[in-house]
């Protein structure tokens, strides 16, 4: 089956990202052109730093993207995927993770293994509740946005984030929070609305 215009267009973005070397890609999509699939070529971009993903169709991602280990900062944000890979732990050296307006229900255990992560954007998904120790192990973590979910509770490790300097629970139906907010001595930000 011949791929799309959009796919032909990545290939050819990613093909001249392997003969320039280059550290950056963005492969975001736009009105009228949004990937579905990425192309394998991509795996093959081991030296990229920042990608971005944004603005796709994308539903699920393969394994492989574990093989990109030196990015520092990862977009998926509008998309449509409902889970995430156990290899994104393979991605420890991310230190921007924006998973914002895709239709996840969960998150994956090796997201603990991002243990540099400073910026997580898990806004407008469909989240009911956070796993309890990989949250707990992302300790370097600075700003946490899970706006506009559908968590009904919170799991007491949030009070282990002590670097948290913003967090955004607004748009969730907690009804109490867990008394370990109260550790998070270095707190500016805090939307519940």
């Amino acid at each position: 089956m011949p791929h799309d215009q959009p796919y032909l267009e990545a290939e050819q973005k990613i093909q001249q990202a392997l003969q320039s070397g280059a550290t950056e890609l963005d492969l975001s999509g736009s009105k009228d052109s949004k990937l579905t699939e990425l192309p394998d070529s991509l795996w093959k971009l081991t030296q990229l730093t920042e990608l971005n993903l944004s603005n796709n169709q994308l539903t699920t991602l393969p394994p492989s993207l574990g093989q990109l280990t030196q990015l520092t900062e990862l977009n998926l944000s509008s998309n449509q995927l409902t889970t995430l890979p156990d290899s994104l732990g393979q991605l420890t050296q991310l230190t921007n993770l924006n998973i914002s307006n895709n239709q996840l229900t969960t998150l994956p255990p090796s997201l603990g293994q991002l243990t540099q992560l400073q910026t997580l954007t898990l806004s407008n998904n469909e989240l009911t509740t956070l796993p309890d120790s990989p949250l707990a192990q992302l300790t370097q973590l600075t700003e946490l946005d899970l706006s506009n979910n559908q968590l009904t509770t919170l799991p007491d490790s949030l009070g282990q984030l002590t670097q948290l300097t913003e967090l955004n629970l607004s748009n969730n139906q907690l009804t109490t929070l867990p008394d370990s907010l109260g550790q998070l001595a270095r707190l500016q930000t805090l939307a519940l609305s």
